[in-house]
């Protein structure tokens, strides 16, 4: 072929391999961008637990300065102190396992001690749940107290729910996944934490970046136990 005839053609071959390079380079930068929004949903989540266990049950996050505190940490991922608003959600729970000494303190034991009308015996129960942000974008992986129905759970403005729900309220019982169980007790073999020692547990999540059809939205999920 002459020279003359192959006039342009590095120009169509260009053309054709922008068409596999450009969507790589933008793929590659979605990804990228989402690692990034990975990392700092870690952070979230391990910075909120460890204020949150380290301040306390005392402690009040429901007020406006934590959350706004919290919100900073959590502001690159779009988390809001607006509850339904933002891009990003902060669950923050405080779960307790129910033994004899929780059913007493309610008075749900015989003249034994042994648990009577304690229908939360052997079970882990939320003693506060404190959601900050955007609650459509995610649920929390250990379940939630349920507050509709017949029997709800009642839970106070600072996340509180009252012992009388935490021991005879089914509703109030928390799920831990398939073989996780921080304490458990069979047949009298104890494993795990201290009974009736409380566990706080964050879990932060957020919208990612999304350049569709090249990169679709993930959700972006980490929690911490303390």
């Amino acid at each position: 072929m002459s020279q003359k005839n192959q006039r342009g053609v590095s120009i169509v071959e260009f053309c054709f391999s922008m068409l596999v390079l450009v969507p790589m380079l933008l793929g590659t930068i979605g990804t990228g961008l989402n690692l990034v929004m990975e990392l700092q949903t870690i952070e979230l989540a391990r910075d909120a637990g460890h204020m949150y266990a380290r301040a306390g049950p005392a402690a009040d996050f429901s007020q406006p300065g934590y959350q706004t505190l919290l919100a900073s940490i959590g502001s690159t991922l779009g988390l809001s102190t607006t509850a339904g608003k933002g891009s990003a959600v902060l669950i923050l729970s405080q779960v307790l396992y129910v033994d004899k000494g929780i059913c007493a303190s309610d008075g749900k034991v015989d003249g034994s001690g042994n648990p009577l009308g304690c229908t939360n015996y052997g079970d882990w129960v939320f003693t506060q749940r404190l959601t900050i942000g955007n609650s459509s974008v995610k649920t929390s992986n250990y379940g939630s107290p349920v507050v509709t129905g017949k029997t709800p759970v009642t839970i106070a403005s600072n996340g509180g729910i009252s012992l009388s729900d935490q021991v005879t309220n089914v509703g109030d019982v928390a799920t831990f996944g398939v073989g996780i169980n921080p304490y458990k007790n069979v047949s009298g073999v104890v494993s795990g934490l201290p009974s009736g020692q409380t566990i706080f547990i964050a879990e932060a999540a957020a919208k990612g970046y999304a350049m569709p059809p090249i990169v679709n939205s993930p959700l972006m999920y980490s929690y911490n136990m303390f």
